[in-house]
């Protein structure tokens, strides 16, 4: 298969892009400043450019775009708004614009997060954006034609980030990088739609 993964040269993609390539597949890496074909998830026209420069496309991936941490008593709807702009609209603009360009049966597969499940201080643009991706989902898996299916994967905090993030999500457990990259290769190579696989350790 001929496979886009967006953010495909950062923490997940270090291991994914190679795991699906071994596996066979066709990988174009794209993202904001790396990999092989530039995509901006804060606007709409580098995403249409990137699927009519990239044909045939049999899978989408995003691994991009994190939500920034945000302090309650300071958040304002504008910032809340800023922090959806490429983590949750970006993310549903490679769906909505990519049913259009995309092969039959093709399939989409986002990342959301914990924080749709689990509060935590300072993360509520990231339970939103979380959420909100998860009922997208649900709802583009009966809507999406020609067969095409949308899963979403939601880490917990990843293990090959902990050096980073440990200090500011003090207690959580985080989910092997290893079984990680299961969850996206089966979303990637199965059957499934619909499914919010909750990777939680």
């Amino acid at each position: 298969m001929r496979i886009i993964v967006v953010g495909g040269a950062g923490t997940i993609g270090r291991r994914l892009v190679p795991a699906l390539r071994s596996n066979g597949h066709e990988v174009v890496v794209a993202g904001r400043t790396s990999g092989d074909i530039h995509v901006d998830l804060t606007s709409h026209a580098t995403i249409e450019a990137m699927y009519r420069e990239v044909v045939a496309v049999d899978g989408v991936v995003n691994i991009a775009a994190h939500g920034a941490l945000d302090d309650f008593e300071t958040l304002t709807a504008d910032a809340l708004h800023e922090n959806m702009r490429a983590k949750f609209f970006g993310q549903i603009d490679l769906v909505l614009t990519g049913q259009h360009h995309c092969t039959d049966g093709a399939s989409f597969t986002l990342t959301s997060g914990i924080f749709a499940d689990q509060a935590w201080p300072h993360v509520t643009g990231g339970g939103v954006i979380s959420g909100a991706l998860h009922s997208f989902a649900l709802s583009a898996a009966i809507e999406l034609p020609r067969g095409m299916r949308i899963n979403v994967v939601s880490p917990t905090m990843v293990g090959d980030s902990v050096d980073a993030f440990a200090e500011h999500f003090p207690g959580m457990r985080p989910i092997p990088m290893d079984t990680l990259i299961d969850h996206y290769l089966h979303c990637i190579e199965g059957d499934d739609t619909g499914r919010i696989i909750r990777a939680y350790g």
